[in-house]
């Protein structure tokens, strides 16, 4: 358990590990479906897969919406690969900017858990409302966070080619 636990980067936790524990957390909490798991290994690889799922498909669908509908920019890829070489917090920067997005992911699917919840009558909650504008809070946030994020990476991959051609 230690070595699996030791090869996890900080990317792996904080894209796929984290969305996935808070899913299952909120998921848990906010709707009639159990969830927690009392195997801790179970747990580990479970979440660790659903927060796997959850940030591809935000790296697949939410991040060409809001690159289509113009909310982020990102600098071109060869740029950024360049700019990596030469500043390498692009690269940390970037891991961040990833984890935004993919807490954006979380909160659009925790809010569809949630509908799907109340949909099928499994589990009605009196504090529905509540939860659902807590729901698009978080998504607002992170929305949000992942934009300046990104204008972050961009001017940093701007200033970091801006240096190297004035030397």
């Amino acid at each position: 358990m230690k070595e699996i636990i030791d090869r996890l980067t900080s990317y792996n936790i904080f894209n796929y590990l984290l969305p996935g524990t808070i899913f299952m957390g909120l998921g848990d909490t906010f709707t009639s479906y159990s969830l927690i798991q009392d195997n801790i290994l179970i747990a580990l690889f479970l979440y660790y897969f659903i927060g796997l799922i959850i940030s591809r498909i935000g790296s697949l669908t939410l991040e060409p919406l809001l690159k289509w509908i113009k909310f982020v920019k990102f600098a071109p890829y060869e740029d950024f690969v360049k700019a990596s070489k030469l500043d390498p917090k692009i690269e940390i920067f970037s891991e961040q900017n990833n984890m935004y997005r993919s807490l954006c992911m979380l909160s659009i699917a925790l809010i569809l858990l949630k509908k799907y919840d109340l949909e099928w009558g499994w589990g009605s909650s009196e504090n529905a409302a509540i939860i659902f504008i807590i729901l698009v809070g978080f998504l607002v946030l992170f929305l949000l966070s992942y934009r300046k994020q990104t204008k972050y990476v961009v001017k940093r991959v701007k200033i970091a080619l801006e240096n190297k051609e004035e030397k």
